[in-house]
């Protein structure tokens, strides 16, 4: 395979004889933002969760800093970080202790996790609610404890399942700044959402999924072309190329 940081080649995953995922084959340079995007049970999370290792995939393969998943898990899962699109994390366990577990288990000392701690928990206003139990805590601030636990290790990649998806407006800001600063730095984001103008602002390649199957890929610019519609959002490309023209 190729020096990308994640590549699938020929990639399907059957549940029974449904085929959630068809041939898929994709990569993602490093300091790159690939958006995948497509309607309910298109196969995006699928797709998500066989890149972090949680699902295997019927056929094809997939490499991430080019290491095979199935067989290099934990050297591949060291630098990488999930996103899931529902946050969860052990409901009696308070913020700041599910953090500080994170920050162990990758290696962190103490006093590394606890100056990291203080930026992030500023940032999202956090410091009132850390210390209390997650299962108090709203679905916004749920959301926020695992952002944090993502890029609490300073990680390459970033695999994320629906970025911004119960957090109000601020916390939406915050994210999409600490996403393109990552990026900026060299980190790449692997991300599947429905919020079109969260792709469209953050990503330099979009893939559109229907049924398993990648029909569509490129830059924003790529799609305008292939569309011939200069000026068009992607939110209008994204109906037009899947057959519901506004």
């Amino acid at each position: 395979m190729s020096g990308n940081l994640i590549e699938l080649q020929n990639v399907s995953k059957n549940f029974g004889s449904t085929q959630a995922v068809v041939d898929l084959s994709l990569s993602v340079k490093a300091g790159e933002t690939y958006a995948l995007i497509g309607p309910n049970g298109a196969g995006k999370t699928t797709t998500v969760k066989m890149v972090t290792g949680l699902l295997a995939p019927t056929s094809g393969t997939i490499e991430i800093f080019q290491k095979n998943i199935e067989t290099e898990p934990v050297a591949i899962k060291k630098d990488l970080a999930y996103i899931p699109d529902d946050p969860f994390v052990y409901d009696y366990l308070t913020g700041r202790e599910f953090l500080e577990f994170v920050g162990d288990c990758y290696g962190l000392s103490r006093k590394e996790t606890k100056e990291r701690l203080a930026k992030f928990l500023s940032l999202y206003n956090l410091e009132a609610v850390v210390d209390g139990r997650f299962a108090d805590y709203s679905r916004g601030n749920k959301q926020k404890t695992v952002i944090i636990a993502a890029f609490l290790h300073q990680p390459k990649l970033l695999v994320i399942d629906e970025p911004v998806v119960g957090l109000d407006v601020q916390s939406q800001n915050v994210t999409l700044r600490l996403l393109k600063d990552f990026v900026k730095k060299g980190g790449s984001v692997f991300l599947c959402t429905h919020t079109l103008s969260v792709a469209q602002i953050l990503a330099e390649k979009i893939g559109i999924l229907r049924e398993g199957r990648l029909i569509e890929e490129g830059t924003l610019e790529n799609l305008r072309g292939k569309a011939k519609k200069a000026n068009a959002n992607l939110e209008e490309l994204y109906l037009g190329i899947t057959g519901n023209t506004p």
